[in-house]
């Protein structure tokens, strides 16, 4: 019960007073006096100058009533102090304002629920208000400590732990609003209250049950779900919070984040830490895009020594984010992030070496292949990223890109790369080589440039074709990828996948252009250069088929895309050569590789044949090939890379009629109208500085060899006896 006071006295109390104390009945089950709170409202509106005391009055009542547990009379006076809020706008409001935040805290204070959720209620409430003048000695700490704390709350009851945490969520999402609009709203964005206001809101996002992991933005909530769910809840409210960000407070906005996922230890597994950065990026503003990515490429300098799977949880959530902004625009960030992802592939290479050092020296242990295998966890997600990142750029900086990493990439014998690889040692260093060329093989996939070079400047094919690249089977087929990528500008690799004799190439709706100018000068300068490298690529002798058929896709691609009728002829040329180079045997190859390069060569001169599609030639071509078909399958791509293929004992004394001929593709093309001369010429490959470097057996001793037993290895005349001059 109110405390009432008798006639005489009433009559002496101050007008205000009066006013107050009739709002509140009897029975506080009959709830306010309508019509004594309209005489209220009136007076206040009337009097704005009594509005400071009204208030103080009223805050009077309400501490006393919470102190004595009087509920009924709390929601009464809360009641009251709403309608004069929103029926007061007048500069005398300040005062009144201090009198009602006052009477808020008062009830987050207290330890009822019921009366925490009102408090709640009614800020937010007053956050909506919009103010006529801005107030600037105003502060929210307590507001923003308080509401954090009952988004924390581990009520007994899961239905009013519930109900706090929801009135926790939007308490801050009515302080946000109202600092915000106001003009104080650098204060908001303090680290002191950033670090409160995020993790309070993440920790409540992180009960959602099914994170969504759509690469595109989620859908909004339902106005239902927020009110019920404190997970839908929480995550619209840091949508809103990021939404607001500017340029200056951008980053404060994104730290707690990352302080909360290491603390929870959310990076492994990573969905709910890729579930808040697809938050983030959607909902920031897309020209702060690059900010993020920073933060995020900053967190994972500082988080290089943790576990492989940390790391790798860290550049998942890269790639996501990089995925979202790819679309708009990332600034001067692209440099930074594929050389900071370099690093850190640098980085996993080398703990992954130091544990095969240590696993070698000592006893080997459980851990280490596991270990080893979260490495390369590690070093696939930064590839992933890189070529996803590279693929999703215009064409200037994807060429850019290239270059940058193809400057990383160690090449025997050339100090030109700038990644240090000094502790990897040899296994080490290759294994960079491989992560390396696999990150470019990501980045070159669909990029078109108009010119061959453009997409292969002398800047970039040199290294690529760099002798010490050849070293191993992998990088061979990497570096033929990676020239696939760049080559095939009509998008026709996938149409000669495979290594086999294709019965009608009309069939495979080949595109292709006519040669222009800047690709026939392009030829004329690095020809050579890629001849050389198929030739030698060709007599590996740890080739396996995958490297055939990428040698052999070379050739059609060169032909496609390339090719003009000189061009032809030393394609012609090369594969001659290389049929020699199988008969003769000079780098003693096994048989199995003999018989591939022989397999290689009908493959090629059956697709260039129909290529320019003249009769004679094909028939030749057609020949040799059914003549193998009946007597030496082993010479034919689908018998030699087929298990358990019989391979012969020795080449010297097969038919003539099982090899092309020189002289037969002369007269052929000769015929046609093709300048022939040239046939007459064996290719030889040419003799570079770079060879007397590698540590590779010398193609000077290669070519010495050819051309003192060629003349003694051909078994006809027919064959053409040769001595082969070095090309120019």
């Amino acid at each position: 019960m109110p405390t009432r006071v008798c006639c005489c006295c009433s009559a002496l109390r101050p007008r205000y007073k009066r006013l107050v104390d009739n709002i509140f009945p009897e029975d506080p089950k009959d709830g306010l006096v309508k019509a004594d709170m309209e005489k209220l409202t009136f007076y206040a509106v009337s009097a704005p100058e009594k509005l400071d005391r009204i208030g103080s009055y009223l805050a009077e009542r309400l501490s006393r009533d919470v102190v004595r547990h009087r509920s009924g009379y709390v929601l009464i006076a809360m009641e009251a102090l709403d309608q004069l809020l929103m029926a007061c706008h007048s500069q005398s409001i300040k005062p009144f304002v201090e009198s009602f935040l006052h009477m808020v805290a008062k009830l987050l204070e207290s330890g009822e629920p019921k009366l925490q959720v009102l408090g709640t209620n009614s800020f937010v409430k007053f956050a909506n208000i919009e103010e006529d003048t801005p107030s600037y000695h105003r502060r929210y700490d307590f507001f923003v400590s308080r509401f954090s704390a009952m988004c924390h709350s581990c009520h007994s009851d899961p239905e009013i732990r519930t109900e706090i945490r929801i009135a926790g969520i939007r308490g801050i999402q009515g302080v946000v609003r109202k600092t915000v609009n106001d003009e104080l709203r650098a204060t908001i964005w303090e680290p002191q209250h950033m670090d409160k206001i995020v993790p309070s809101l993440l920790f409540n996002m992180q009960k959602i049950e099914e994170v969504d992991s759509r690469i595109g933005p989620p859908s909004p909530p339902s106005a239902a779900d927020k009110e019920e769910n404190p997970a839908v809840l929480a995550e619209s409210c840091f949508r809103e919070l990021l939404g607001r960000a500017t340029f200056g407070n951008m980053n404060n906005a994104v730290r707690p984040v990352f302080a909360h996922l290491d603390h929870h230890k959310l990076w492994d597994p990573n969905e709910f830490a890729v579930h808040c950065f697809k938050v983030i990026m959607y909902s920031i503003q897309a020209q702060y895009s690059h900010h993020v990515i920073q933060e995020i490429l900053g967190h994972l300098d500082a988080r290089k020594k943790d576990s492989p799977r940390v790391r790798a949880g860290i550049i998942q959530v890269l790639l996501e984010a990089v995925a979202i902004a790819a679309k708009g625009s990332i600034g001067p960030t692209v440099l930074e992030v594929f050389n900071t992802l370099l690093k850190h592939l640098r980085f996993s290479v080398e703990f992954e070496a130091n544990d095969v050092q240590r696993g070698s020296a000592g006893s080997a242990n459980l851990s280490t292949g596991s270990k080893d295998n979260d490495e390369k966890i590690v070093q696939n997600a930064i590839i992933q990223t890189i070529g996803f990142f590279g693929s999703n750029l215009p064409d200037y900086q994807r060429s850019e890109i290239m270059m940058f990493i193809m400057g990383k990439v160690p090449v025997f014998g050339t100090s030109t790369h700038t990644l240090d690889v000094s502790q990897l040692g040899d296994l080490g260093t290759r294994r960079i080589q491989i992560m390396l060329l696999r990150s470019l093989l990501m980045v070159t996939s669909g990029y078109k440039a108009k010119t061959i070079v453009t997409a292969l400047p002398g800047s970039f094919l040199d290294p690529l074709l760099s002798p010490s690249l050849m070293e191993d089977y992998e990088l061979r087929q990497l570096v033929l990828e990676v020239m696939h990528n760049l080559m095939d500008r009509h998008d026709n690799r996938a149409k000669l996948r495979g290594i086999r004799i294709i019965p009608d190439v009309a069939d495979l709706k080949i595109k292709r252009e006519k040669i222009c100018r800047q690709d026939a000068s392009f030829m004329k300068k690095n020809g050579q250069q890629l001849y050389r490298h198929i030739y030698l690529g060709c007599k590996e002798e740890d080739n396996v088929q995958k490297n055939y058929e990428l040698l052999y896709t070379s050739l059609a691609l060169m032909t496609i895309e390339l090719a003009n009728e000189e061009v032809v002829i030393d394609l012609i040329r090369l594969a001659i050569a290389l049929q020699d180079s199988a008969i003769i045997n000079e780098d003693s190859l096994p048989m199995f590789h003999r018989c591939g390069i022989m397999a290689l060569v009908a493959a090629y001169l059956n697709f260039v044949s129909q290529m320019i599609a003249v009769p004679a030639f094909c028939q030749h071509v057609t020949k040799v090939i059914e003549i193998r078909t009946m007597e030496a399958p082993y010479f034919l791509p689908e018998h030699i890379f087929r298990d358990k293929c019989m391979l012969p004992k020795s080449l010297e004394k097969h038919d003539k009629n099982l090899y092309f001929l020189t002289n037969k593709i002369a007269e052929s093309l000769g015929g046609s109208g093709y300048s022939v001369e040239r046939l007459s010429a064996p290719y030889v490959p040419q003799v570079t500085d770079e060879d007397r470097l590698s540590r590779r057996k010398s193609i000077v001793d290669t070519v010495s060899i050819q051309v003192d037993i060629l003349s003694n290895s051909i078994p006809s005349d027919d064959m053409s006896t040769r001595v082969y001059p070095p090309e120019l």
